[in-house]
């Protein structure tokens, strides 16, 4: 009657929609700031004051040598228009570092820091993580993963695959 794939995908969209229901609304709408290390590498992260795998995504690039700002705001999608990111690669936040590179939803840190030590042509916008893939950081559910891409975004709307992550130990 249904393909073997349908108990898997319902399963997934399943874990998902709880891990989305656990965001809490317990965080202050004020922006915060967190300094890793003084030499850290500074992120401006846009996010919904409610969201709270956003709050662990932004813990987990804290703890791995990143300086986040963070500005919630019930509508940043201006920011994603500005910056040049297409509907099919967003996520629920966006950070920019200050070179204007754009890391869209739950980017590993790992890839974050990767990617800021190369350098880029200037049609290189920055790195994305699609929806929001479980098991990535920010998004655990108990011993759960979806293997996933980084994709490298290009300013004229396409991208390359900058990474495939396989298990949940490749993310850091």
């Amino acid at each position: 009657m249904f393909s073997n794939k349908f108990p898997l995908k319902f399963i997934t969209t399943f874990v998902v929609v709880i891990a989305l229901a656990s965001c809490s609304d317990k965080e202050a709408a004020t922006a915060k700031t967190h300094k890793a290390t003084s030499q850290s590498i500074v992120l401006d992260v846009y996010k919904s004051p409610t969201c709270g795998c956003c709050k662990k995504w932004i813990s987990h690039i804290n703890d791995n040598g990143f300086e986040s700002k963070v500005h919630s705001s019930q509508n940043f999608s201006v920011i994603k228009e500005e910056k040049g990111i297409a509907p099919r690669y967003r996520s629920c936040h966006s950070a920019i570092s200050k070179e204007g590179y754009v890391f869209e939803g739950h980017v590993p840190a790992k890839f974050i820091q990767q990617f800021m030590q190369e350098t880029h042509t200037d049609d290189v916008i920055g790195l994305s993580v699609p929806a929001m893939p479980v098991g990535t950081p920010g998004m655990e559910v108990d011993d759960k993963f979806q293997p996933y891409r980084v994709l490298l975004l290009k300013s004229n709307g396409t991208d390359e695959i900058y990474a495939n992550v396989q298990s949940y130990k490749e993310q850091f």
